[in-house]
């Protein structure tokens, strides 16, 4: 049986140093909450079953995460290896060992490599991801080019 992952680049950030301490713009929280409000709407309806809110430990990962499992009524779990720079193919290790529908927050490079790998079988095939964009993929085994993209969504599409 297949199962969803949503892949979510977290809201705009600001500036600074060092990386892991960056916190989202007034701008990113707004981004973060649109895209909250949109898959608890989802969820209300019907259209999305429970899902896991997994985070990079990076302050703005937390917060857009925070964000989102609020308006899911879920907790947020903290997973270090889905960092910036981490490997898109030790996330699909990880990955494998997961239980259930997953919505994961990270970032740049890393959400696109990883979509590129599970969709196209190589990280350099990713889409670009604006800030709080979500790609949501299915597969039956969460292995290099076994996905399927059924929808990508930012939140200027969810507002305007």
């Amino acid at each position: 049986m297949a199962s969803s992952l949503f892949i979510m680049r977290h809201g705009e950030a600001s500036p600074g140093s060092p990386d892991s301490a960056r916190r989202l713009t007034s701008q990113g929280e707004q981004e973060a909450t649109i895209m909250a409000s949109w898959l608890a709407s989802r969820q209300n309806r019907g259209q999305l079953g429970a899902l896991k809110v997994v985070a990079s430990p990076f302050a703005r990962a937390q917060q857009t995460a925070s964000t989102v499992a609020k308006a899911l009524d879920v907790s947020v779990e903290t997973y270090p290896g889905i960092a910036p720079e981490d490997s898109p193919q030790a996330v699909c290790d990880w990955l494998v060992e997961q239980e259930g529908d997953i919505l994961l927050v990270s970032h740049m490079p890393l959400v696109a490599a990883l979509a590129g790998l599970l969709v196209e079988g190589r990280t350099d095939r990713g889409v670009g991801f604006p800030t709080a964009a979500i790609a949501e993929l299915e597969a039956d085994v969460w292995a290099g080019g076994c996905a399927r993209l059924t929808r990508f969504t930012e939140p200027r599409q969810v507002v305007g």
